[in-house]
Formats: structure tokens, sequence, C-alpha cells
């Protein structure tokens, strides 16, 4: 038995049994992935795939056994080296971040500039995408630490702490009729057509509730992924934005921003790691400047570090 079999078990579940991908993946070939599958097998004594003719369509009853097996003895291996780096005051290496756009446009500025001078000799790999994506790649240990609004929680191999609270903005032209109000409500928003994030992007779940509990069905004419895109349709008069209050920070001269505490629930962007990963001292820092108020106990029962 080789830590090679193991990743081949691994990866072979996670590609949708496609043995092309994991031969690339893997940086080796087809016929390579399949005969350290079948060594594992004959090994183990038992099918761990199910197969039609040479092609792997599933896992057998004892392979999902044993895949909760091989995660986990792959996780201690980095785990491993990992903990030998830290306690051999090895501080180089790098941090992977994958976010949502907003995340990193607007949040991880501050935070990767402290982490820069505090570990100049780590690099920082960013990495932007769906929520659910975002998981996926802390999860299969592509990212180390994963930030985002939504989504992040419901992973059971994930464990994620709050960050900090925001809330949605209303964002129109500097000459729209929508300004002259008092306190805008949901039903001055549903005459508009508006302008917002895709479903499962910041906050957008929130939105949708407002105005589903009040009965209205808004006319969202255009989503996007990226707050300064909507922005930029706003501006061209397409319609209303509603937008994270981070974003109208950097608010064109053009446009003006309408608060909406008072219309939509608050959100709560959260950061992830992988449960049970040991975690270096530059993510731990990396953490805590994004979440002040965790505490190192709270991470150390999450996670398989100690200091």
């Amino acid at each position: 038995m080789n830590f090679q079999q193991l990743r081949s078990v691994r990866e072979a579940a996670r590609r949708g049994y496609n043995l092309t991908e994991v031969a690339n993946a893997l940086f080796t070939s087809q016929p390579g992935v399949s005969r350290q599958i079948r060594e594992l097998e004959e090994e183990l004594g038992i099918d761990i795939f199910e197969r039609s003719g040479k092609r792997l369509t599933g896992l057998t009853d004892p392979g999902k056994e044993v895949l909760h097996i091989v995660e986990r003895l792959l996780l201690e291996a980095e785990n491993l080296q990992r903990a030998g780096e830290t306690y051999s005051g090895k501080t180089t290496g790098t941090l992977s971040i994958a976010a949502t756009h907003t995340q990193t446009r607007y949040v991880l500025p501050r935070a990767v500039q402290h982490f820069r001078t505090a570990f100049p000799d780590v690099r920082i790999a960013l990495q932007q995408s769906a929520p659910e994506h975002i998981a996926e790649w802390v999860l299969s240990g592509k990212a180390d630490i994963g930030i985002a609004t939504e989504g992040l929680s419901r992973f059971e191999g994930l464990v994620s702490f709050p960050c900090y609270e925001w809330h949605h903005v209303i964002v129109v032209p500097n000459d729209h009729p929508l300004l002259k109000a008092k306190s805008v409500t949901l039903e001055h928003l549903a005459e508009h057509p508006l302008i917002t994030y895709d479903v499962g992007f910041t906050g957008r779940s929130h939105i949708d509730e407002a105005f589903s509990t009040q009965g209205l069905a808004p006319d969202i004419v255009l989503t996007a992924m990226d707050s300064d895109v909507i922005q930029q349709y706003v501006a061209l008069g397409l319609g209303v934005g509603i937008v994270a209050s981070m974003a109208v920070d950097y608010l064109p001269a053009n446009l003006l921003a309408i608060p909406a505490n008072h219309l939509f629930a608050p959100n709560v962007t959260r950061v992830a790691v992988r449960r049970g990963a040991f975690m270096r001292e530059y993510a731990i820092d990396f953490i805590q400047q994004l979440a002040p108020k965790l505490q190192l106990g709270e991470l150390a029962e999450a996670v398989s570090w100690r200091r």
C-alpha cells in the first residue's frame, strides 16, 4: 500500500471516475492510475469501484467505507508535513484563499496587506468563484481557507466561523426618483427593474426572501457575481442596483447609495477551513484578521493543531 494508490482512489471519486482527468491531476498516465487502483484492490481483497468493462462507474459499498479511510489518511499525511514545517520554524510557503469576488475586491485587501507585512516569505494565491466551488476547493485541499457569505456552513467536512455582519444597499443614478422617497419600501423597489447578484451569491437569498414575504414579484432584469458589474449597468440606466454595503465605498461619482437595512435581513460572511486540517501559524493569523472575535480555542476544537 502506498500514497499514490490512495491518491488514485481519492481522485477517481472526486473526478467522476474519469481516469483521464485523474491521470492529469496526478501527473501520470491513465494505465498507471488503473494499475494503482487495481493493486490496492488486490491487496485489500475487495473491489473499491464498480465497473462496466474497463470503465469505472461508481463506488461499491465497501469502496464507500474505504474512501472515507483514504480521505483521512491523506489528510493526516498533509497534516504531518505541515506540522513538520511549523515546528521546524519554517515560515515560507503559499496560503491559498478561495473567496467570492465581493470578498476579494472589497474585504481582503487590508487583511492581505497586514499578512504580507507579518509573513513576507509566504506567498498568497487568491482564487475567485461561487460559494459551492469555494467549499469544494477547501474540502479537496486546493484552498486552505474559504470566504463567502452563503453556503459554507452547509458542508459537513468544513468548519466555518462568522467574520462580520453586513447589509445590502440600494444603488441608483444621482437623478433617480427613489432619492425623493423619505424611506424606500419594497413596494417602491418592485416598481423598478432591478439589478443584483446571481442566486447563491452575496446574500441574494435574503433579497428574495424579503420580497417573497411581502408577496411581491420583483422584476430582476439582470444578475451578476460582481458588484462592480452591477454598478456599471445601474450607471447605464438599466435598473436599480442592490449590492453589498462594502461595495459602495468605491461608488462611481454618478451613483448614490440608499440604505436598505430596514428592508433586507443582515448577512454574515464566514471563513471556512477543512475539518481536521493542521493549520500553519500564518493561516491562523490570516483567519484572525478576518474574524478578530474568534478565540484560538474555538479553532483548536475544529482543527488538529495545538499551540
